[in-house]
């Protein structure tokens, strides 16, 4: 006969199995709707200033980071100082690497994801499409390795920016969603919301 505590231990089980397991359409729309919108914006950027090859603003971390900001938002990962930070120290470090070594692909494609991967654990700015971000400088065509440390601010800045201001507006829609949700930002933000209301 199983003991109280095998008893809890299922019933905590079955809980969190029917939680993840729930279908939440308000948050889905509000997910779909932030996303299209970030990487819309990104889109029409690429489709009026850049042809070619390269899609420069639409690089694919982008996408990955997308899924963190509108789909993800109370992850670490996703909060505004890994969002941003992450992206440019990758940014930078794949820079580097490829001016370093920009004819042995095989060690700068290696050796750029994992220095990125070490700055930002030391920066505290951890954000898993960072890795991309720092490859993406190395793999990529002419007209990415051509900008150089420009990169760093288009598109990286720029495009890192237009995902966090939407986010910002979309991930702050309803009640039920906090952006930025770390506790430190989660308690300027409500003090915030508490100062307008009161007006």
């Amino acid at each position: 006969m199983p003991t109280p505590k095998i008893k809890r231990g299922y019933r905590k089980t079955r809980y969190i199995l029917y939680k993840e397991t729930l279908i939440d359409y308000k948050e889905q729309f509000w997910s779909f709707l932030g996303s299209f919108v970030g990487i819309g914006i990104l889109a029409y950027m690429q489709n009026k200033h850049f042809t070619g090859t390269d899609a420069v603003f639409l690089i694919a971390s982008f996408g990955a980071s997308s899924v963190l900001v509108y789909g993800i938002i109370h992850s670490p990962f996703s909060q505004p100082r890994n969002l941003i930070g992450g992206h440019l120290v990758s940014g930078f470090i794949g820079v580097t690497v490829n001016l370093l070594l920009p004819d042995i692909m095989w060690i700068a494609a290696a050796l750029s994801v994992s220095l990125a991967i070490v700055l930002m654990q030391i920066t505290k700015t951890l954000h898993p499409p960072g890795g991309a971000t720092a490859l993406i400088a190395v793999v990529g065509g002419d007209q990415i390795k051509d900008l150089g440390y420009w990169y760093l601010v288009s598109p990286i800045l720029i495009g890192v920016i237009v995902l966090f201001l939407v986010a910002l507006v979309f991930n702050n829609m309803t009640t039920s969603r906090v952006y930025p949700s770390h506790s430190t930002y989660h308690k300027h933000y409500h003090r915030i919301r508490k100062r307008l209301a009161q007006k």
